[in-house]
């Protein structure tokens, strides 16, 4: 675990069966580019006195655009072939959340979370109703076909050639997200995902579901989910670690590590990145590898994939 009295940033690229003979030299370097240009515009901004809630939507925008992972452009396809997209923010300092279930056209799943939060009533908008807000408020469009990768769509025939009826939790590309700390003490957690290869009737991760997959409160934590996301639901994965730190008094790390074993108790495996009001930048994984990385104002700065980094 780190500690600093200053900012700090924890980004997390997916869980799963992340393991050295899985990756080809190109998918390894290539996801280690991306996580290191994502932490990079993230630390920018809080080196500069930026916002914690600027940084991680920041992060995880340069995470959607990189098609090794999964989110915006190289994110699952559904059994039907379409890609429905989740993803969610929050600010531990006010609590305020805004997240999207279910969108197919906006090129930031994530910056339209933000602008629900910020230019909404609501905290979580869907489908046709979500696309609809995105485009009063002027957000970027792409067309299906940009979230679209030759991989991707090798991964749902594979799947669908040895059982139609089967989805993929292996998420070996796996959801994105970023948790942080200011100078000022606030934090703010935001994720993104394209949900599971296989995926059927609108299905919904933990990702956009605040206090599940995504949650951010200055008295405890900040926290990002990836993983079995509907194992991480009936947890309530992130306010259920912040719970532990405000209400136990648990470390990050201890209250990380707690959560994640009930998780796996219960069928379920993935991970989780946490950032605290003291600073710290941790995580925890129950799977092979993690796509991580993380970086302190004390000059820490860590990009990671496999278990045994």
């Amino acid at each position: 675990m780190t500690r600093n009295s200053d900012w700090s940033l924890v980004i997390h690229g997916g869980a799963g069966s992340i393991e050295r003979h899985r990756l080809t030299e190109a998918q390894d370097r290539g996801a280690r580019a991306a996580l290191a240009l994502a932490l990079d515009t993230g630390t920018a901004i809080l080196a500069d006195g930026g916002t914690a809630l600027d940084a991680v939507e920041a992060a995880v925008r340069v995470l959607e655009e990189d098609p090794h992972f999964n989110a915006g452009r190289g994110a699952a396809f559904a059994r039907d072939g379409s890609i429905e997209l989740d993803a969610a923010i929050m600010d531990g300092r006010t609590r305020a959340a805004g997240s999207v279930a279910g969108i197919t056209t906006t090129r930031s799943p994530v910056g339209l979370a933000r602008r629900v939060m910020e230019a909404s009533p609501h905290v979580l908008l869907s489908g046709a109703g979500a696309e609809c807000f995105a485009r009063e408020q002027g957000l970027a469009e792409a067309e299906p076909g940009w979230f679209e990768t030759a991989e991707r769509r090798r991964q749902l025939d594979e799947l669908l050639s040895r059982n139609a009826d089967a989805f993929d939790v292996d998420m070996k590309y796996g959801t994105v997200g970023a948790v942080a700390r200011d100078r000022a003490g606030h934090l703010a957690a935001a994720t993104s995902t394209g949900g599971v290869t296989g995926k059927r009737w609108g299905r919904i991760g933990d990702s956009p579901l605040i206090g599940a997959g995504t949650h951010a409160d200055d008295r405890s934590s900040a926290v990002s989910c990836t993983g079995s996301g509907e194992f991480f639901i009936r947890v309530g994965v992130g306010h259920e670690i912040a719970a532990r730190i405000r209400l136990l008094g648990d470390t990050p790390q201890a209250a990380a590590d707690a959560v994640m074993a009930e998780v796996r108790a219960l069928g379920g495996t993935g991970g989780v990145i946490v950032t605290a009001p003291d600073g710290a930048a941790v995580w925890s994984f129950t799977t092979p590898g993690m796509y991580r990385a993380r970086a302190t104002a004390a000059g820490l700065r860590e990009v990671a994939i496999y278990g045994e980094e």
